[in-house]
C-alpha cells in the first residue's frame, strides 16, 4: 500500500491555496509516470517551503518506496517527519503509514509496527480523516500478514473492508487483495482466488493501472502455487510489462522469482536459475531484504537439485540469518522443514546426516502444527493441517522411523501430533515434496476513484466467510507411562526456543 498523499496540496487542507508543482508531480503520479513525478516533487522540496516543502518531501519518499528504493524512502520519510509538528492531522499521520510500507520492505517489522502505532495514536480523534484511518488498517493488515499472524490479518482486513465501505469505496481493492492473501495461506484457496478476482475488479474499474498489475501478479502467484501455471503465465506476463516499464525494481523482482519458480518445475533449470538470480539482483538493489531471503531458498533447491549442496547450504544459512534477526519464527520453522526435504535423498548416503534431518524436521513439524491454536475457527485449523502439518509431520515420522528412534515415534503418536495422518505403511516410502510456503503477498498500491459494486459483494462474501469463534488455547504437555516422562519434551522446548513461539502450556497431564 503506497502512503496516503496530500494530493499536491497542503497536508491539512485548510487553505484553499495550492501548490502548481506539487499538483503537477501528482498528475504525473497518476499516470504511471513515476519517474518525472520523482523528479518533480525533488524540485518541490528544493523551491517550495513550509508546508509544502514538508509535503514534497513525504510525496519524494513514496516515490522512491514505489521504485523499489526503500531504504531512501525511510529516510527521507523521517526527515519530512523531524520536521514537522505532531498535530497535522493529514501530514504527520500520512507520513508514519508511508515509512511503516517503506520499513515493512526493508524487513523491519518491529519498526513498521512501532510507526504504526504512532499512527493510530495521532488518528485517535473523532474527526481524523477517514482515509487514513483505512490507509493505517491496511498498512496494519500487511504487517500481520508478513508476520504470518493469520487470525489477526482476517480480522484487520475485515475491519479495513468496513472501514472502505464507509470512508474509501474506490480503495475497495485493497482490504480485498488483502483478506485473499490471508484465505490463502490458512489453506482456503478458492475463496482467496475470489477475493483476489473481486480486487482485481475493483481495480480494473477506477482504472488504476498500479492496483490492476499488483492483483495480476498476486493472483498469478496464487495460481502458481496451486499448480495452474498455464493460468498464471498470462497474468505474470501483463503485470511484468507494467513494472519494467514503469521502473518497480521489487514488483519486477517478484514476477521474476515466479517465472523462475515455473521454469524450474517445468525442469527448465538453467531458466530457473538465470530468473532466480536477476529477481536476488531486483531485490538487493532495493533492499527488500525478505524477499532476497525467499528467492534464496529456491536458489538453494536448484542448488541442491544439481549435486551444488555446499552452495545451497550457503543459501539457506543466508536466508535464515535475515528471518532469525527480524524475529520471524514461523519463517524460520518453514525454512527447516524445506531444508530437511532437501536433505532425503542424501541422509543414506552421507554419515551423521540422518541425525541432523531429525534435528531439522522434528521441531519445524511441531512449530508448524502449534500454529492451528491460533487460527480462529475449525474451517481454517482442518485446511492448515491437511494441506501444510500434514506433510510436514509425515516428515518428521518418517525420519524418525529411519533413526530408529523408537521412543520419539511413540512420542509423537502419544501427543497426537500427527493427528490423522499417521500411516505406518508409508514411513518407508518417499515423503511428499516440501510445500513452497514462501511466497509473500505485498499489499497493492492506492487507487483514486469511486467503485461501490465489487466493495458490497466483497463485504457480503467476508460475512459469509466469517466464522464464529476464538483462537484456542495451545495443549498441555502428556506425561506416559511407564516412567512418567513428559513426551516431546527436550524437541518441544528446542521449537520454542529456536522459534520464539509458544508450543505448550506450562500444565502436564498424565495418561
Amino acid at each position: 500500500m503506497a502512503a496516503q498523499r496530500a494530493g499536491g496540496g497542503p497536508p491539512d487542507e485548510e487553505s484553499g491555496v495550492e501548490s502548481p508543482l506539487l499538483r503537477t508531480g501528482a498528475e504525473a503520479m497518476a499516470r504511471g509516470e513515476l519517474w518525472e513525478a520523482l523528479r518533480i516533487f525533488e524540485r518541490a522540496v528544493e523551491v517550495e517551503d513550509g508546508d509544502y516543502r514538508l509535503c514534497a518531501l513525504v510525496d519524494v519518499a513514496v516515490v522512491m518506496d514505489q521504485l523499489g528504493d526503500h531504504a531512501g524512502a525511510a529516510e527521507r520519510f523521517r526527515e519530512a517527519l523531524a520536521r514537522m509538528r505532531s498535530d497535522a492531522p493529514r501530514m504527520y499521520p500520512g507520513a508514519l503509514i508511508g515509512l511503516s510500507q517503506a520499513l515493512q520492505n526493508l524487513g523491519d517489522l518491529d519498526g513498521a509496527q512501532a510507526a504504526l502505532e504512532r499512527a493510530r495514536a495521532a488518528l485517535d480523534g473523532k474527526d481524523a480523516p477517514g482515509d487514513l484511518r483505512l490507509a493505517c488498517l491496511v498498512s496494519s493488515t500487511a504487517v500481520a500478514l508478513h508476520r504470518q499472524q493469520w487470525w489477526r490479518a482476517l480480522d484487520l482486513a475485515g475491519e479495513s473492508l468496513a472501514a472502505a465501505r464507509r470512508f474509501g469505496p474506490e480503495r475497495a481493492g485493497h482490504p480485498l487483495m488483502n483478506l485473499a492473501a490471508a484465505h490463502f495461506e490458512t489453506g482456503r484457496w478458492e475463496l482467496a482466488q475470489d477475493f483476489a478476482g473481486q480486487a482485481l475488479a475493483a481495480f480494473e474499474a477506477v482504472a488504476d493501472s498500479a492496483g490492476v498489475a499488483e492483483t495480476r501478479q498476486n493472483l498469478a502467484l496464487m495460481y502458481t502455487r496451486t499448480g495452474c501455471f498455464d493460468d498464471a503465465e498470462p497474468l505474470l506476463a501483463a503485470a511484468q510489462e507494467h513494472f519494467d516499464a514503469v521502473g518497480v525494481a521489487h514488483r519486477a523482482g517478484i514476477g521474476l522469482k515466479v517465472m523462475g519458480f515455473i521454469a524450474e518445475q517445468r525442469g527448465q533449470a538453467d531458466l530457473a536459475q538465470a530468473r532466480y538470480r536477476a529477481a536476488l539482483h531486483r531485490f538487493e538493489e532495493s533492499r527488500a531484504v525478505i524477499d532476497a531471503a525467499d528467492v534464496r531458498l529456491r536458489l538453494a533447491a536448484t542448488a541442491f537439485a544439481a549435486g551444488r549442496y555446499e552452495e545451497g547450504e550457503a543459501e539457506l544459512a543466508a536466508a535464515r540469518a535475515t528471518y532469525a534477526v527480524r524475529g520471524l519464527g514461523l519463517h524460520c520453522a518453514q525454512l527447516d522443514y524445506w531444508h530437511a526435504g532437501l536433505l532425503e535423498p542424501l541422509v543414506a548416503q552421507v554419515p551423521g546426516l540422518l541425525a541432523r534431518a531429525v534435528d531439522l524436521a522434528v521441531p519445524a513439524a511441531l512449530a508448524l502444527d502449534a500454529v492451528r491454536y491460533e487460527l480462529p475457527d475449525g474451517a481454517q485449523r482442518d485446511t492448515w493441517n491437511r494441506r501444510i502439518v500434514d506433510p510436514a509431520l509425515r516428515l518428521a515420522f518418517r525420519y524418525s522411523y529411519l533413526a530408529g528412534d523408537a521412543r520419539l515415534v511413540a512420542d509423537l503418536i502419544e501427543s497426537q501430533c500427527a493427528g490423522t495422518i499417521l500411516d505406518i505403511g508409508r514411513l518407508a516410502s518417499d515423503p511428499p515434496a516440501p510445500l513452497d510456503l514462501f511466497e509473500p503477498f505485498d499489499p497493492p498500491s492506492e487507487s483514486a476513484a469511486p467503485l461501490l459494486d465489487a466493495l458490497q459483494l466483497g463485504t457480503a462474501l467476508a460475512a459469509v466467510a466469517a466464522s464464529a469463534g476464538l483462537p484456542v488455547a495451545p495443549p498441555a504437555r502428556i506425561a506416559l507411562p511407564p516412567d512418567g516422562h513428559v513426551a516431546l519434551d527436550v524437541w518441544l522446548d528446542a521449537a520454542e526456543q529456536r522459534y520464539g513461539r509458544r508450543l505448550r502450556t506450562d500444565r502436564v497431564i498424565s495418561v
